[in-house]
């Protein structure tokens, strides 16, 4: 249920001048539609796709063809095509800016800090794009790339699109095995590593990795400096050579863009792993510019000139968004490390000295920051930011009023949930509505988004499948080697015929805000009740004992019973006093069914590298089963602490 008040409300005059405003009555104009609120707004959007998307399109100036036809086969979810004649080149509308403004602003921890302006990222583009020529990249070829998140990964990005070649990422700390679960399916044409990188102040070599990989991947190797010894490296690879050496022979030149295909395929992503070998999920140019251009000038209000932070790797989806961001003529604020080094201030000092407008993050790094004790607002000039958006995992209540506290009371905070299965979101902010504590804001426009119960019907106040009842620009191309698309029906469409079936457990509020209660796999069943996850995790994370929590259904007795972990603050045991505060807490704040069975202290919690604790990973190992690709994991080792417990077997 939402509180008394809203934690931030937008003032009549951001609401009037919000892009979300004026391309609400741009759209009324335009179509001749009586559009009076967002709410008959999203309800256009979603009836009329085609007049929808269309108009996205003409207002973000997307420059290309857009062809006769906006949409066809529009009722089919498999069959829709969006703009099936346009043709458009990605990267020309992400490089549609010139000058000595800034476009990328990097930091690498404490180590290293430049800057990129927009003359200086399109002069790297151009001097790639004639080495990827010359070495014979070819439209539809891939490249993989094992990188921090620093600017030349951009450029190199930017001129693979440029001529239609596929871009994969992952970031350097990633294993031997999971470079290759990833990166040996797609088969590149190039690898692009860099020479080192740091985190948690420490230089991590990556070396002798590269060299294991590079034989199984069977494609050159091109080495970017940044931390280590890049010539060193590429002289020790069968076939390596360094950046210098890759586009020494090359001058600035105008930057060629390849007109391609609105469905073209862009970027290949992959699904965390955890339960089997990552799936790979290809997409489009076309949606993915389209959806993210949707989110960050209408729900996000970016403006060209304001400073977009997220901090991500390139191994999660929110590197791939963030990067759009040029497409609206923002600066991108970079950063690669450990958000804790040398200082948790690291961020914030980088947020104030850039004048971050927008302010990116997972929540699990806003619950670390709370729980670290640093309040910003007492000790950083942050005027200029104006909004805080968090993924990753649902952000707890307490997360809610941490930023509104803690960071500063007029930013909108925008939860948002959608994934690597679509590049983007779902449910996100909206800068014409209210916040409330603990609810993402709403739909997506354009997304028919709602919650399902298991027979199929919308429901209203009570949890189920959070799904899209109709087809969307930005649903991947498909899988990678997927024959007649089996993978991809069985991922998003055998739960509901005709579909998408996002497998997020959720709830629609009074307010017209979502809550998503956790994924729907890793949702709990004692006595048949489903549960999600998400709605301990807010109970128990509330206590200072605990630093942070997972929770698993472990089979038994012809039943499932809740089991609950906990990893402790420093110094602090897990006794029959703490084991009665903390049910006693999960039973007041959610309800008796959510009481567990068990609580059981750890020493770790397993994680996926962008930070997402993995329930079902526990939950196999618990219950017995291997767990198929352990280098999904930055921590696998913290498994085997889940084996054989003795409290479990009675």
């Amino acid at each position: 249920m939402g509180e008394v008040k809203p934690l931030w409300t937008p003032s009549d005059e951001q609401i009037e001048k919000s892009q979300m405003t004026l391309f609400r009555r741009w759209c009324a104009e335009k179509f001749g539609v009586d559009l009076p609120d967002h709410d008959a707004f999203h309800q256009w959007s979603i009836t009329e796709r085609g007049s929808f998307w269309s108009a996205v399109w003409d207002y973000c100036g997307v420059i290309g063809d857009k062809g006769a036809r906006d949409l066809i086969d529009g009722d089919d979810m498999m069959k829709a095509r969006f703009f099936p004649e346009a043709t458009l080149n990605f990267a020309e509308n992400l490089l549609s800016q010139t000058g000595a403004d800034a476009a990328l602003i990097f930091r690498g921890e404490d180590k290293v800090s430049y800057r990129w302006n927009w003359d200086d990222l399109a002069a790297m583009v151009s001097r790639l794009q004639q080495a990827y020529r010359a070495m014979g990249l070819e439209k539809g070829d891939r490249i993989a790339a094992m990188m921090p998140n620093m600017p030349e990964t951009i450029a190199l990005m930017l001129a693979a699109a440029s001529m239609g070649v596929i871009w994969s990422s992952c970031s350097p700390d990633f294993g031997e095995r999971g470079v290759l679960d990833r990166f040996g399916q797609i088969e590149p044409k190039l690898f692009i590593v860099c020479d080192g990188y740091w985190y948690n102040g420490k230089l991590q070599d990556v070396a002798a990795k590269v060299r294991a990989v590079e034989p199984e991947l069977g494609a050159p190797v091109l080495v970017i400096p940044y931390a280590g010894d890049a010539d060193g490296l590429a002289a020790s690879l069968a076939d390596g050579r360094t950046l210098a050496q890759f586009i020494a022979p090359y001058p600035v030149e105008a930057v060629e863009f390849t007109p391609l295909p609105f469905s073209h395929p862009l970027y290949i992503l992959f699904s965390s792993g955890t339960t089997g070998v990552p799936k790979c999920i290809v997409h489009s140019a076309g949606g993915t510019l389209l959806q993210h251009l949707k989110e960050q000038r209408f729900h996000l209000d970016l403006h060209a000139g304001e400073r977009l932070f997220y901090f991500t790797t390139c191994g999660w989806m929110m590197w791939n968004w963030l990067v759009s961001g040029l497409a609206s003529g923002a600066t991108l604020c970079l950063f690669d490390g450990s958000p804790f080094a040398p200082s948790g201030e690291i961020l914030w000092d980088y947020a104030a000295d850039e004048r971050f407008a927008v302010f990116g993050t997972s929540a699990k790094y806003i619950d670390a920051v709370r729980k670290s004790g640093i309040e910003p607002i007492k000790t950083h000039d942050l005027k200029s930011l104006r909004a805080v958006t968090s993924t990753g995992s649902p952000l707890s209540p307490e997360g809610f009023s941490f930023i509104y506290e803690a960071v500063k009371p007029d930013v909108q905070l925008a939860s948002i949930s959608g994934g690597t299965d679509i590049v983007s979101c779902f449910v996100l902010g909206n800068p014409v509505k209210p916040v409330w504590r603990g609810e993402i804001q709403g739909p997506g426009l354009g997304l028919a988004v709602d919650v399902w119960d298991d027979e199929g019907k919308p429901v209203r106040g009570e949890k189920g499948e959070l799904v899209c009842a109709k087809a969307f620009p930005c649903m991947p191309v498909g899988f990678w080697n997927d024959k007649d698309d089996a993978k991809y029906k069985a991922a998003y469409f055998e739960r509901f015929d005709n579909v998408w079936c996002h497998g997020d457990f959720a709830e629609w509020t009074e307010h017209g805000g979502l809550i998503i209660h956790g994924r729907s796999d890793a949702t709990l069943n004692p006595g048949g009740v489903r549960i999600g996850t998400a709605e301990i995790y807010n109970q128990v994370e509330q206590l200072e004992e605990v630093a942070e929590s997972i929770c698993i259904g472990q089979d038994w007795e012809d039943d499932v019973r809740v089991i609950l972990f906990v990893r402790l603050q420093p110094g602090v045991t897990l006794d029959a006093d703490l084991d009665k505060k903390i049910k006693t807490k999960i039973r007041t704040g959610a309800s008796p069914r959510h009481v567990p069975a068990k609580i059981i202290q750890v020493a770790d919690i397993p994680r996926t590298k962008s930070g997402k604790i993995v329930e079902l990973a526990v939950r196999e190992v618990v219950h017995g089963r291997p767990v198929k690709n352990k280098e999904a994991l930055a921590n696998p080792e913290a498994l085997d602490l889940y084996a054989g417990l003795e409290p479990l077997k009675t």
